[in-house]
C-alpha cells in the first residue's frame, strides 16, 4: 500500500525494528519518573539539537498532540490577548477555539495565494500566532515574511503551528518564540505524540504570568522538564522511535533540500496534466510537504476509487475544499519510487477520462 494521506502518513521504514528495540531494552516498562526515561529525554533533546539544529537555550516539551498547545498557549502565555493570522482551516480552528478561553483573541484571514498583511497597531496582544504550514489547503510562509515578523514585532510572542512543516522543512527556530507539531507527519511516527518548542522569551512570559491551575500548565511542565521527567505518563514508545528516527535522518538541511526538490518535481508534473488543477496558483506560497489539487467533484471519487485499486492512499480534501480537492504528503519516509508510481498512477487516469 502506498500511503500519501498528509497524516498519520507512511511510518518510517525502520519502526518495527525499533520498536524491537525498545522492547528489547526494556524503556516501555520504565516510568516516565526513572532515570531510564530522564536518559531517553535527554537523548531525543541532543537529536533536535544535532539533527534539528533546535538553539540549546530552547526547552523542548513533550505533549500528547499538536492540537493540546492551543489551550496551553491560551492559558500559559496570554495575558493581553493573541491575534490569529489564518489563510486554512487549521489556523481558524486554533483562533476558534482560543476565543473560548480568553477573552481577548482577534482573528485575521487572508486570501490562498497571497500572504497576510501587518496591521498598525497590536498593542492589545502579547501573541501572535500563524500557521507555518497549512495542512488543510497546501500553503506556507516564506521565510522572508518570517523574518518580517520577527522584525517588526520583536517584542511579542511569537507562536507557530508547525505540525505538518517539522522535520520535513529547515525551520529558522529563532524567528518563533513558540513552536508546536506533531510526530505522525514528516517524522514518519504512529500518531499520539507532540512536541512544544519554547524560547527564554516564552518561558519568561510564562514565569510572569504565573498560571498553575492545569495539567499542563506551562510552569508544571516545565518544571518536570527541568528534571528530564514529564507532567503526565507519555507515550514512551513514540518518544523512543522519536530518538532513533533522528539519529538516524540525515540533517534537516539534507532533508529540507530533498522535500524541496522532489516538491517541484511533483508541481511540476501535476500541474501539467488536462483535469487536475494545482489549488496554489502562487509557487511562492504553495507547501513543499503538502500538495492540495483541485479537480472536478465527480471526478475526486473517481480518482479515489481508482487509487483504491491500485493499493494508493490519497488525502481527502478538508474542510471547505473537502468535495473539490485531493491532498498529498511529500513527507521523508516517504520513497522517490513511490511518488514515481504515484505519477505514473495520475498519468494513466488523466489520459482515461480525456
Amino acid at each position: 500500500m502506498l500511503n500519501f494521506y498528509p497524516g498519520p502518513s507512511k511510518l518510517d521504514a525502520n519502526i518495527s525494528k525499533y520498536f524491537q528495540e525498545a522492547v528489547a531494552a526494556g524503556i516501555l516498562e520504565r516510568n516516565h519518573r526513572s532515570e531510564a526515561f530522564e536518559q531517553l529525554y535527554a537523548d531525543v533533546v541532543h537529536q533536535f539539537q544535532q539533527k534539528l539544529q533546535l538553539p540549546k537555550s530552547y526547552q523542548l516539551l513533550f505533549i500528547s498532540s499538536a492540537t493540546e498547545v492551543w489551550e496551553i498557549i491560551a492559558q500559559s502565555f496570554t495575558k493581553k490577548g493573541s491575534l490569529h493570522f489564518y489563510n486554512g482551516a487549521f489556523g481558524e480552528k486554533w483562533f476558534q477555539y482560543t476565543q473560548k478561553l480568553t477573552a481577548n483573541s482577534k482573528g485575521l484571514s487572508f486570501e490562498l495565494n497571497t500572504l497576510a498583511d501587518f496591521p498598525q497597531d497590536v498593542s492589545n496582544f502579547d501573541v501572535l500566532a500563524f500557521t507555518h504550514n497549512e495542512t488543510s489547503n497546501g500553503t506556507q510562509l516564506t521565510n522572508d515574511f518570517i523574518a518580517k515578523v520577527r522584525s517588526d514585532y520583536a517584542k511579542k510572542l511569537i507562536a507557530f503551528d508547525a505540525t505538518s512543516s517539522t522535520a520535513g522543512v529547515a525551520l529558522d527556530w529563532q524567528k518563533g518564540d513558540i513552536w508546536f507539531a506533531s510526530v505522525q507527519k514528516c517524522f514518519g511516527l504512529p500518531s499520539g505524540l507532540g512536541v512544544l518548542i519554547l524560547s527564554p522569551k516564552a518561558i519568561e512570559q510564562a514565569e510572569n504570568i504565573g498560571e498553575s491551575n492545569h495539567y499542563n500548565s506551562a510552569l508544571f511542565m516545565l518544571e518536570n522538564a527541568a528534571k528530564g521527567q514529564t507532567h503526565y505518563t507519555p507515550n514512551i514508545a513514540n518518544i523512543y522511535f522519536l530518538k532513533r528516527v533522528l539519529e538516524d535522518r540525515e540533517s534537516i538541511e539534507e532533508v529540507s533540500a530533498k522535500i524541496s526538490r522532489r516538491s517541484s518535481k511533483l508541481y511540476n508534473a501535476i500541474g501539467a496534466l488536462n483535469n487536475f488543477e494545482l489549488l496554489i496558483k502562487n509557487a511562492e506560497v504553495r507547501s513543499d510537504t503538502v500538495l492540495c489539487v483541485k479537480m472536478q467533484d465527480e471526478r475526486i471519487d473517481q480518482l479515489k476509487s481508482a487509487a483504491q485499486k491500485e493499493n494508493i492512499i490519497l488525502g481527502n480534501g478538508y474542510g471547505s475544499l473537502k468535495s473539490s480537492t485531493f491532498r498529498i504528503a511529500n513527507f521523508p519516509a516517504i520513497a522517490d519510487d513511490e511518488f514515481d508510481q504515484l505519477l505514473n498512477f495520475l498519468r494513466k487516469f488523466d489520459t482515461q477520462i480525456n
